[in-house]
């Protein structure tokens, strides 16, 4: 590995997660209400999307202002009571748009990165 190569590696990580992790969110309350730590370790078991609670806390309150996620207190059995977020039809909808695109931008990205293209000459 080059020197620098770890530091390019974390940095194309960062980008692609920040473009996608809104919308992961979303699906993991697609079936069910859940609350943020829970939201957390479910991103952090996918290894890819791990992140801190600076991101997310930040990104749900955001959801909430734009009406894709509603909050409700319930009370914890094993300590203080937990915020929960739930979708909304916009946030389903939003949801459904974000699935609808993904798989044609996936596609499309795995296009680039897998299939050689022909050089078209020098533009200069």
């Amino acid at each position: 590995m080059e020197p620098g190569d770890s530091t390019k590696q974390a940095r194309a990580a960062t980008q692609l997660r920040k473009g996608v992790l809104e919308y992961c969110v979303l699906a993991l309350m697609r079936d069910r209400p859940r609350y943020g730590v829970e939201l957390l370790h479910a991103l952090e078991d996918s290894g890819a999307l791990a992140t801190s609670q600076g991101t997310v806390y930040p990104l749900l309150s955001r959801l909430r202002r734009d009406d894709l996620v509603t909050t409700t207190w319930q009370e914890s059995t094993s300590g203080p009571p937990r915020r929960y977020y739930a979708l909304t039809d916009s946030g389903r909808a939003a949801l459904d748009e974000f699935t609808r695109v993904w798989p044609g931008f996936r596609n499309a990205v795995d296009t680039f990165l897998t299939t050689p293209h022909p050089s078209t000459g020098d533009l200069a």
